[in-house]
């Protein structure tokens, strides 16, 4: 145990201080809040960070799509619009596959409805961010970018794990973080394709984030 915790040290580390270019990061999840130390902290080392997942709502928003009744976080918009201005580039899905208002599947484009609700990436999204993906060569995806436990909405995420994996067995070293993540990954019988499975989730987005944790410091101590 104390030997996988000093290698993921050294992987974590590595990321923080020299990760082989390009970096991209991959992150999902239900909301910016939770995310957003970890968001903005990837920023000053990543060279593009792909959003997916119920966050990427918020920030349509914030540049004013509607996006119906999909997540979206009203406190957080105008963060999100900061975050955009920045010098990195932030790719955002393009359509979108959901459920329309009277709960029938459906593929939408940027604009969703009102009453349609967003729960997965779509075709054209994932095949632009498999693009970006796939030509990096330090890849870090934490949260799926659609709610892939059912298997309607399983394919964006399917095309980001695919990407992941193409990208590794050109070169690149993949970090795959977080439980939601590590599922995606073994449902698609993956974990053996890619460079590193953490488990540690919200820790490892904490120590990549720069916050001091005790664990880890009475190791390196």
């Amino acid at each position: 145990a104390g030997r996988l915790l000093q290698r993921e040290i050294e992987v974590l580390g590595n990321l923080r201080e020299k990760p082989k270019r390009p970096f991209v990061a991959v992150l999902g999840g239900a909301k910016v809040s939770d995310k957003l130390g970890v968001i903005e902290s990837l920023l000053q080392i990543v060279d593009a960070l792909v959003i997916g997942g119920g966050m990427c709502f918020t920030f349509l928003a914030a540049q004013g799509y509607p996006v119906g009744a999909s997540l979206c976080e009203l406190d957080q918009l105008t963060t999100c619009k900061k975050l955009m201005e920045g010098s990195k580039p932030i790719y955002l899905p393009e359509d979108i596959v959901g459920l329309d208002a009277s709960g029938n599947f459906a593929t939408f484009g940027i604009r969703l409805p009102e009453g349609a609700k967003g729960l997965d990436i779509g075709p054209d999204s994932a095949e632009a961010f498999k693009e970006v993906i796939a030509n990096s060569a330090t890849i870090l995806w934490n949260g799926p970018v659609g709610v892939f436990e059912l298997s309607t909405f399983e394919k964006g995420t399917k095309a980001i794990a695919d990407a992941v994996v193409l990208g590794t067995k050109k070169g690149a070293f993949s970090l795959i973080g977080g439980g939601d993540s590590v599922a995606a990954i073994n449902k698609f019988n993956y974990a053996g394709e890619v460079s590193y499975v953490s488990t540690g989730g919200g820790a490892m987005l904490e120590y990549l984030e720069g916050i001091e944790l005790p664990g880890i410091k009475a190791i390196i101590d």
